[in-house]
């Protein structure tokens, strides 16, 4: 079904080759400094919209199965190759990426197995998952910016305690998804 709200959530799945390709310009195209301020403003675009499409289909009444399926999926397509480019310009450190798109697939594979069993509410979003994306969200657009802002702040250390901020948020907001369906896993077995 296409509506507004699948059609900006498109948009983030198709920005993702772009996002990422920009690392690949030559110097003659796009400067350092502008690859990173492009990647920034996309993957900020790409957050935005990740709560602008959600919103839109609450307020227009266009929430649909398809949509609620693939906005997650579109989340972490982005999430995921924004890592990856990190660790490839040396940015971040693997195992934090690990840590992170390993949480992503584990609960995301959780919530699918919940919604078979009829359970899918007991792991609806918690307020903890949503201060973890906004700490790794803003981390990211940091990291990618990479560049100071101003003479005194230094995105690249910011982001790096934001990132680890969201990393430790991220285990413990496994930790707690976990919690509330290992009993489900337990009545099944």
């Amino acid at each position: 079904m296409i509506n507004l709200p699948n059609l900006l959530t498109w948009m983030r799945i198709l920005a993702i080759p772009l996002f990422v390709g920009i690392f690949y310009f030559p110097p003659a195209w796009l400067s350092y400094s502008d690859q990173n301020l492009f990647a920034a403003i996309i993957f900020t675009s790409a957050a935005i919209t990740d709560w602008l499409d959600g919103y839109l289909a609450r307020v227009l009444n266009q929430t649909s199965a398809f949509g609620a399926f693939l906005d997650p999926v579109a989340d972490k397509l982005m999430v995921a190759a924004a890592l990856i480019v990190l660790v490839y310009l040396g940015r971040l450190d693997a195992l934090i990426a690990l840590i992170i798109i390993g949480r992503e697939i584990t609960i995301s594979a959780l919530r699918e197995w919940m919604a078979q069993i009829g359970k899918s509410k007991s792991i609806g979003v918690s307020f903890l998952g949503k201060v973890k994306t906004v700490s790794q969200m803003a981390a990211i657009t940091l990291l990618l910016y990479h560049d100071n802002i101003g003479k005194s702040f230094n995105s690249q250390e910011v982001g790096t305690w934001l990132i680890y901020l969201a990393a430790f948020l991220t285990l413990w907001s496994m930790a707690y998804y976990l919690r509330v369906a290992i009993p489900q896993v337990l009545k099944q077995s």
